[in-house]
């Protein structure tokens, strides 16, 4: 007996001094190692390219300050800057519009669903490129969600349209952000007529228009529907997004396109969804868009904003945890677009004293 209490004994002492060994081996292991992924991640080219692609990413959500503690805060300020300023330069390429307008197309609308490596979501073919229209919220004060907006209108599909004020980012998408334009009428404005900015939408033949321009060249060009956002990235027929690195960060899109045929094609791919869908950067929609015969493609709202919906049913998966946000302006499709009648919800409003800070009610 006293044998084996004196070998156990000689266990319990040993046991813990052995247990510590080995958690000093694991904890000089796991240091090791961090310091490993820390200077791959700073100091190597595929952990850069990784830091920067994620810093884009949280560069198109509200955490974009976020960004400062992967590149610091003045890179940040300076990445921001520069994509702007490359998104103008995009802007100013000729678009010399290739493209041969079906003088009788068919009315039809046809949704393809499509995929990558991470993530999924649809393509929206409209032949005939007059039956689209941009509409707006009917809701003084409050954006409307598109399904509310084609439900209301009797609209066959949509997607979410142009850029808006939304400070809280909860959605409530009532002040848009530079031009909006339907029927051939500018409803909506933040600068002068002479002002240039960045447009998105389509004239009034069923030629899809982007770039840059003032709202005056743009009633003499004959544009019907409008709304402002950013990049312009296919331009006769070729990809303007040089490669994934400069492909604005991983996030869910909304983009418009135009093939030789007049088709015009709204792409939606979902977001922040992991297992199911991450998102995409441009230079991703920019292979899919030119695969399938886009010669002229534009950014429109994504993220949160990003939505299709057809036949009163949301098709895609939107990602904002509030559902489908409340939004100013929707591109829907319509059998009969010359009917459809788009009063301008803003006028006799004071937009530049609007507070989209302040939650409105339904």
């Amino acid at each position: 007996m006293v044998l084996e209490n004196n070998i156990e004994m000689k266990i319990h002492r040993k046991t813990p001094k052995r247990w510590k060994r080995r958690f000093a081996r694991l904890f000089a292991l796991l240091f090791i190692l961090m310091l490993g992924a820390g200077g791959w991640f700073y100091f190597t080219p595929s952990g850069s390219d990784l830091r920067y692609m994620l810093a884009d990413t949280l560069i198109t959500t509200q955490h974009r300050y976020l960004a400062k503690y992967l590149i610091g805060q003045s890179e940040l300020n300076r990445r921001v800057a520069g994509y702007f300023k490359e998104f103008d330069a995009m802007a100013q390429v000729k678009d010399y519009h290739k493209v041969n307008l079906p003088s009788h197309a068919t009315n039809s609308v046809e949704i393809e669903s499509i995929s990558g490596n991470a993530f999924k979501g649809y393509i929206m073919y409209v032949h005939d490129p007059k039956m689209v229209r941009l509409v707006t919220t009917n809701t003084v004060g409050r954006g409307e969600q598109v399904l509310s907006m084609l439900q209301r209108t009797g609209a066959i599909a949509g997607v979410n349209g142009g850029a808006f004020d939304d400070p809280k980012w909860d959605g409530n998408g009532f002040k848009p952000a530079g031009l909006v334009m339907s029927g051939g009428k500018i409803l909506y404005q933040d600068g002068g007529m002479d002002t240039p900015v960045n447009v998105v939408g389509i004239d009034h033949k069923g030629l899809m228009v982007a770039g840059r321009y003032k709202p005056s060249e743009l009633l003499d060009m004959g544009v019907s529907e409008a709304v402002t956002f950013q990049p312009k990235f296919i331009v006769n027929g070729k990809g303007l997004v040089r490669n994934e690195a400069d492909g604005w960060g991983i996030a869910p899109r909304t983009c418009m396109a135009q093939r030789r045929d007049g088709t015009i094609m709204f792409i939606v791919i979902d977001g922040r969804q992991p297992g199911y869908s991450i998102g995409a950067t441009l230079y991703d929609v920019q292979k899919i868009l030119l695969e399938k015969g886009a010669v002229t493609a534009a950014n429109l709202d994504g993220g949160s904003s990003t939505v299709l919906v057809k036949d009163n049913n949301v098709v895609d998966r939107p990602s904002s945890k509030f559902g489908m946000r409340y939004l100013p302006t929707a591109f829907l499709v319509f059998d009969h677009p010359d009917q459809v009648v788009v009063n301008n919800i803003w006028q006799g409003i004071d937009m530049n004293h609007f507070d989209s800070s302040q939650k409105k009610s339904n």
